[in-house]
């Protein structure tokens, strides 16, 4: 596959400036101009940001009827339950919230809908339930924007709702007694972007300022709320970058018990943004899955280690069995992609009888970076399809379903991921005009793009370097790791590793010997010699081994030099 190489456009002066002012490098400051921060008061945010550095929370929408609400709440004793989500960020938010009211005296209730069988969201049955244990007052979080029907039926039914969600507001919004949510069309919050556990952290900001609490109260649950941040992939940009920033040195020595374990479990020697993306979130995450929603709730909320060793085995067990069936489906799809003309193609649209529902959107996310093409898995029950979807930049993928959507039962989401229901009887008929619809908007000339953060060179390639660029983390979206390119490289020795997966090299610049590894590039071994020069693209990264530290690059791309 043709990867694009691109390159930010920059004034070489600014480069210098920047540097020179902050007393950084100038391959930092590139980065930095290319990230958009280029601003004084905001380059010392971003590179060492500090606890003052929050916002008003008292600026987004209804903060101060929610927080007026919920006193009133505490005061009376009311009985109040808190209606999450099941992923990583609604687990957060409801520990949050729930830690915090409970040391304010109140003792609240919570509920976390099935994926398997409720799906996202407020639904008539849960709702039924919570006002059959007389609850009085609902706190949403990480959910609710959308739910004006079910909202209107807790009004009726006398059950008064705090909506605090991050998720799209549309037409209009629900009729709670308040809606928190920097997404509203009125909101006039400086930041966005939170995640739904941002949100809450925000209301529990608020609360503490309304009680005249010490700001510890609020600030001591930010490794809670960062672990949140980071798995929902939001921008870690802005306030979402205070909360990680800081929320990382808070997880090194975080008195929670169930995450500490998870920590442990994961096996990551070092506490930063990989470690919570790869190792903590995809365990919390294998929970709803796998219709388990409530074991993660139930392990940061424990004070106990012996339940919390217990709860972390079986989410490791849920975590293996995602993985298994994951596999399973991946193979299962291979299989029948290799009976479609690939190369002709636009884009990928398989169904498979019993696909597990909970995990054919990761398999589908696997697929797309496989093979850069639009990708929709169906897993059929009775002749019910659920599908999950990905895109590829440059393509919407809720607008594609919108055009196709003669075939569908319901759909959701967004430019670059969906859901979606259908007949399987429906099947080919959405799967031809999917394609037709890709096919017209030419998305063959879409290539993947590089973007490159700098040229670097022989006297760039130390850990001085790496060092400074450390000062970016923790990476995310709209942060991503900086990637640079070094020319003019000779190869020394190259070969695949891992049954031909990943790539090795060793490469020299005159008497500089420089490892690189690239993961799921073992195919390009066969187009390179020994001697060659070549270019290559990748991020700076420490490779620990037998106790040596040593630089190497994790390259991205290769090319024979021009």
């Amino acid at each position: 596959m043709n990867k694009k190489w691109g390159f930010y456009e920059i004034e070489e002066n600014m480069v210098k400036e920047i540097a020179n002012k902050h007393g950084i490098t100038e391959v930092l400051a590139r980065i930095l101009i290319n990230r958009g921060i280029t601003e004084d008061e905001e380059i010392e945010i971003f590179l060492e940001p500090k606890r003052n550095n929050f916002y008003n929370p008292f600026l987004l929408p209804d903060m101060e009827k929610a927080v007026q609400r919920i006193i009133e709440a505490i005061n009376n004793n009311e009985k109040v339950v808190i209606y999450g989500d099941y992923d990583v960020d609604g687990i957060t938010s409801v520990t949050v919230l729930k830690k915090f009211l409970k040391e304010r005296g109140l003792e609240v209730g919570y509920y976390i809908p099935n994926r398997l069988e409720e799906g996202y969201g407020l639904n008539s049955q849960a709702i039924q339930k919570i006002i059959e244990e007389k609850y009085t007052l609902m706190i949403t979080v990480d959910c609710g924007i959308s739910a004006i029907k079910e909202i209107e039926e807790c009004n009726e039914l006398g059950l008064q709702t705090i909506i605090t969600d991050h998720h799209e507001q549309g037409e209009k919004i629900p009729n709670a007694y308040a809606v928190v949510d920097a997404k509203r069309k009125d909101n006039c919050y400086p930041f966005r972007e939170l995640a739904g556990v941002g949100v809450v952290f925000k209301l529990i900001q608020a609360i503490s300022k309304k009680l005249n609490l010490e700001d510890k109260e609020y600030l001591k649950y930010l490794d809670i709320v960062a672990v949140g941040t980071i798995s929902d992939i939001v921008p870690l940009i802005n306030e979402n970058r205070v909360i990680a920033k800081l929320g990382l040195k808070l997880i090194e020595v975080t008195k929670n018990i169930g995450l500490k374990e998870l920590i442990n479990a994961s096996n990551y020697k070092k506490v930063d943004s990989s470690m919570i993306s790869f190792g903590v979130a995809p365990r919390i995450n294998a929970c709803g899955r796998m219709g388990h929603q409530e074991q993660a709730l139930k392990l940061f909320l424990t004070e106990n280690i012996v339940e919390a060793k217990e709860i972390t085995k079986q989410l490791n067990k849920y975590n293996l069995e995602r993985q298994e069936k994951e596999k399973e489906i991946y193979t299962q799809a291979l299989e029948k992609l290799q009976k479609e003309d690939l190369q002709n193609i636009n884009t990928i649209v398989l169904g498979g009888e019993h696909w597990y529902h909970g995990v054919i959107g990761i398999v589908a996310s696997k697929l797309t970076e496989s093979f850069f093409k639009p990708t929709i898995l169906v897993g059929f029950e009775n002749g019910e399809g659920k599908g999950s979807g990905r895109s590829i930049p440059g393509f919407d993928l809720h607008e594609a379903l919108n055009y196709s959507s003669d075939y569908l039962e319901k759909f959701g989401g967004h430019a670059m991921a969906v859901g979606l229901t259908l007949k399987k009887e429906q099947f080919e008929d959405f799967k031809n005009k999917f394609e037709e619809i890709a096919q017209k908007q030419e998305i063959k000339k879409l290539q993947p793009i590089i973007r490159i953060d700098g040229i670097i060179t022989k006297k760039d390639f130390n850990f001085t370097t790496l060092n400074e660029i450390k000062k970016m983390e923790p990476f995310g979206e709209k942060n991503e790791r900086p990637l640079l390119l070094y020319k003019n490289l000779k190869i020394d020795s190259i070969r695949a590793l891992s049954e031909g997966k990943h790539l090795k090299l060793t490469l020299r610049d005159e008497n500089t010997i420089i490892d690189a590894i690239g993961f799921n590039l073992g195919d390009l071994a066969a187009e390179f010699l020994i001697g060659d020069k070549v270019d290559v693209v990748g991020s700076l990264e420490e490779n620990s081994y037998n106790g040596i530290e040593k630089l190497q690059i994790n390259l991205k791309d290769i090319i024979k030099s021009v």
